[in-house]
């Protein structure tokens, strides 16, 4: 069944008046943090179809290699500077979070196989000195179906939109190509890696803030 069923004509109207309300309140939020990246303009900002029947909420993916994990050039595997403190400052927060990530479509049939299969591969080679915390992106992983559908292409977005159940969708990675595309879909983004004076990672203050859009 397709994703979308939605008329493209309507789709770009939600797009423009969701621009419309939140502009003004995005602005104060760069303002406030320096750290939030604008989201999609008229054109390409998208409303959440459910956002009313579930307001306050936000859910935050993140993408897993060179955003939440390093793989030293020896194959040992470790959290980023900052990880481990954001996602526990997230878990403390009661911040849902997942993971967006590409891995090979025949590690499994389904995403909580392709999951597995990628849990041991990074548990396997993980020299970090506290475990990856899996148990935080359980139900939120995923991952590819087919070559088609690895980013940038949009599928794994579409499909994030849906496990957020109508809550506002972040998206949080090092790849510029795929914050676009993420926009265009009606994420909230935000380019991890950029250094001083960018925090690591979108402050938790902000993600509340972004929850409480209309």
């Amino acid at each position: 069944m397709p994703h979308n069923t939605v008329n493209p004509d309507e789709k770009s109207a939600r797009h423009a008046r969701r621009a419309a309300r939140t502009a003004g309140l995005l602005a104060g939020l760069v303002a406030a943090s320096a750290a939030l990246t604008q989201p999609a303009t008229a054109g390409t900002a998208a409303d959440h179809t459910n956002a009313k029947e579930s307001p306050g909420c936000a859910v935050v993916y993140f993408d897993l290699g060179e955003t939440l994990i390093h793989t030293e050039d020896d194959g040992s595997i470790h959290y980023l500077p900052d990880t481990a403190r954001q996602l526990r400052e997230m878990r403390d927060a009661d911040i849902a979070v997942g993971l967006i990530t590409n891995v090979p479509p025949e590690w499994g049939e389904t995403d909580a196989a392709r999951a597995a299969k990628l849990r041991e591969i990074v548990d396997a080679d993980w020299t970090g000195a506290e475990p990856f915390a899996w148990e935080d992106f359980e139900g939120r992983i995923l991952t590819p179906r087919t070559v088609e559908e690895r980013k940038p292409a949009p599928a794994l977005f579409e499909r994030g939109e849906d496990t957020a159940d109508g809550c506002h969708a972040v998206y949080q990675g090092e790849t510029p190509k795929e914050l676009d595309v993420a926009r265009g879909e009606g994420y909230f983004t935000y380019l991890v890696g950029r250094g001083a004076p960018w925090p690591a990672y979108l402050p938790v203050p902000v993600v509340k803030a972004i929850a409480q859009l209309p």
